[in-house]
């Protein structure tokens, strides 16, 4: 059971009750282990997408669809679990670097067809994923699921390396 942050209530939080329904539906290690995989490079692909979305000069700069999401969806997380949030705002760190180098190594349309042969692939293997376990994906029931399988995963290495969410 997770650590209730300070200021929270102490009946079961709104992210246990999430992350627990996102368990029960990825119980087999196979599946578990596609997801390992899958999940980031999905999330790459969105963060890529919208990295290649046309940003007017007078706005802002490449990129900036990309961190407006990122900062949308870390709000949603911060409702979530404070520790959980900073945890996800460092790998969409990363994501945004690892786009960044990526557009200036291949361009916008090598970073394009590269954004879309990953997310096909990672899709294929979820939902290969999903027929070894023999359960449909969780997104399927509710679409908040797309955001939670990354803070998920967040979640068990947080876990693996001894901390509390």
């Amino acid at each position: 059971m997770a650590v209730t942050e300070p200021g929270e209530p102490t009946a079961q939080r709104e992210v246990d009750g999430l992350l627990g329904n996102y368990s029960d539906d990825h119980r087999h290690p196979t599946n578990q282990l596609i997801h390992w995989v899958a999940v980031p490079l999905i999330v790459w692909a969105v963060f890529a997408f919208l990295w290649l979305l046309p940003v007017p000069p007078a706005i802002g700069k490449q990129g900036l669809w990309a961190a407006i999401a990122m900062v949308g969806v870390i709000a949603w997380y911060l409702r979530l679990s404070r520790l959980l949030a900073y945890t996800m705002t460092a790998v969409f760190a990363g994501l945004a670097v690892l786009t960044w180098f990526a557009y200036d190594l291949l361009g916008g349309r090598g970073l394009l067809w590269t954004a879309i042969a990953v997310f096909v692939g990672a899709w294929i293997a979820q939902f290969i994923g999903h027929q070894i376990e023999g359960r449909r994906p969780s997104f399927l029931t509710d679409l908040k699921y797309l955001l939670i399988g990354p803070l998920w995963l967040a979640s068990k290495a947080l876990r693996r390396l001894g901390v509390a969410y």
